[in-house]
């Protein structure tokens, strides 16, 4: 057993179908360390007050790990590293990256030291409807997360290294220790100290984040020491990492603008809205994440060798991975969201009006599953190509469609009682107090569908036979996708009468069911219309079984 793990740590992944499937299977267990997080933190505190404060209190460190630690992100540094090392001699990328540390600790120290003492300043604007005593344990909580983006930005460095000698491993192991961190805090420290301890819990999963990772990058010769980066490198590390930079941060003040919406609203709101988004970003961290970042170091070396069919066909190839997987997602969690949510929510003070809520919340976000994976894998492909104005201005504009998506939203259904009462029968949620908050999680999709459409187009312009094989391959997977949904629902509605759906282990029976039954019906259905990429996953499963092959993980994002 330790041979194997100490095989695994050291193995380098290559191939696109392998490193991704690896990459997914990691990230599926840090996704359920994260729902059973989610979960202790529904059954202990519900969706009330406490949990507002708490997910609002990482707007400030979010937003600076975005802002700062995107400069120096894996996307951003992978190039650099990739173009300065060299077979016979690294010494050029070890000194890059003791300069990428010296200018990331100096920016982020200053920056959160200034934060610290602005937080009650900024409380005004970023949760203006919660009461004194709540914005009182906001700015305590986001003082402490404040050490967070810091652990992270760090952790960020080294995880470039790891990822460009393939070590995905020790990286995907990364994002199941920071979940192990926090579940420790909720289950250690919030008897006794409350929402307090869970902050202290997310500290220590960030600190793991960072250690899992530095015996492989020590190893390789790399070192955390203080070290002035050149003029020259520094420039070209900011003129590539600020359009990124940017768009990303406008996408975070969209998210903060919805969150300070949030404020206003019933009590519980926000934790519903994160509820919500935290479940719709399981699928999206294993279908999306995994198979862009599984794709970008390859791209980045396509591209710089000038192999620029192979990048476009290797591009498309993970599109049509992306829909085959995201589509079918979209119809099982829109037909299965009640169950989903009791499921993995409802427990303790999580009441059945927490659920509706959370579930018509999720639906919502999960409309938009496949456009955000593809707006991922797109930029990813954009800035391995050197090319990042695209991705910036095409974020900004869809950060602000998602913001005014949500002003005339709310006002819509403030103002207009059959538009309301449109919008609760829809989602089965009448009468249920707090239905607001739908609206800002169809603010939010709406504005990443428009990302992703729009990265799409212009990618399909700038790239000559990028979309050749994506559109047969598309119409498959969405009939395919309706006939699993049919199978789905109509199971739900027979198994019913025979099943106490009242208790945790009639839910789950039911939802289990009807998603077996519907996932199998949409696998015929793609081998009777004779999908490529049904194949092309077969024969990637095939090749990962032989005797003498090692499975390992791999991951990349946070």
């Amino acid at each position: 057993m330790v041979r194997t793990i100490i095989a695994l740590w050291g193995k380098e992944w290559n191939g696109l179908h392998a490193a991704a499937f690896l990459i997914a299977v990691f990230t599926f267990v840090a996704q359920l360390l994260a729902i059973f997080r989610d979960r202790l933190l529904a059954h202990m505190f519900g969706a009330g007050p406490e949990l507002d404060v708490y997910y609002a209190a990482f707007r400030i460190p979010d937003f600076l790990y975005v802002a700062i630690a995107s400069l120096v992100s894996i996307t951003v540094l992978i190039p650099f590293l990739a173009e300065r090392l060299r077979p016979e001699d690294g010494e050029e990328a070890r000194r890059f990256v003791r300069g990428i540390f010296t200018f990331f600790s100096l920016l982020i120290g200053a920056t959160s030291i200034i934060a610290f003492f602005a937080v009650p300043a900024l409380s005004n604007l970023l949760v203006p409807g919660f009461s004194d005593a709540q914005r009182e344990i906001f700015i305590s909580i986001t003082r402490l997360l404040l050490l967070s983006p810091i652990l992270l930005g760090i952790s960020s460095i080294l995880g470039s290294v790891v990822q460009v000698y393939r070590k995905f491993f020790v990286y995907a192991l990364a994002p199941v220790v920071y979940n192990i961190g926090i579940i420790s805090g909720i289950v250690l420290f919030a008897d006794s100290f409350g929402i307090y301890g869970v902050a202290w819990g997310v500290l220590l999963g960030a600190l793991l984040h960072l250690a899992i990772q530095l015996p492989v990058f020590f190893s390789h010769g790399f070192s955390l020491r203080f070290e002035w980066l050149s003029l020259h490198d520094l420039r070209m590390v900011i003129s590539l990492a600020l359009p990124r930079t940017i768009a990303l941060s406008a996408a975070h003040l969209s998210f903060i603008a919805l969150i300070a919406a949030g404020s206003f609203l019933a009590e519980g709101s926000i934790a519903v809205f994160s509820f919500a988004f935290n479940l719709q970003s399981v699928p999206l961290a294993i279908i999306g994440v995994s198979y862009s970042v599984a794709a970008f170091p390859t791209l980045a070396r396509m591209f710089a060798g000038g192999a620029t069919k192979e990048f476009a066909a290797h591009v498309s190839l993970a599109a049509r991975h992306i829909l085959l997987w995201s589509i079918p997602v979209i119809v099982l969690f829109v037909v299965l969201r009640a169950q989903i949510v009791r499921v993995t929510l409802g427990s303790g003070l999580f009441d059945w009006s927490d659920t509706r809520l959370t579930a018509a919340a999720l639906a919502l976000f999960v409309v938009s599953l496949a456009a955000q994976g593809i707006a991922l894998l797109l930029t990813r492909a954009y800035y391995a190509a050197g090319k990042t104005k695209i991705p910036l201005f095409v974020n900004v504009g869809a950060s602000l469609v998602a913001a005014i998506a949500g002003v005339v939203g709310a006002f819509s259904l403030h103002a207009s009682d059959a538009a309301r009462f449109f919008v609760e029968e829809v989602l089965r949620i009448a009468y249920v107090p707090g239905s607001e908050v739908v609206i800002l999680a169809g603010a939010y999709a709406i504005g990443q569908i428009a990302a992703g459409g729009l990265l799409f187009v212009f990618f399909k312009r700038d790239v000559p036979g990028f979309s050749l094989a994506l559109g047969r391959s598309f119409f498959q997977i969405i009939a395919a996708s309706l006939i699993m949904g049919i199978v789905a629902y109509y199971t739900l509605l027979l198994s019913a009468p025979f099943l106490n759906t009242n208790t945790f282990l009639g839910i789950f029976t039911q939802g289990a069911c009807a998603g077996i039954l519907g996932i199998f019906a949409g696998i015929i259905a793609l081998v009777v219309l004779g999908n490529k990429e049904v194949r092309e996953v077969a024969n990637a499963f095939h090749r990962r079984m032989r005797p003498e092959t090692i499975v390992a993980p791999d991951q990349e994002e946070l």
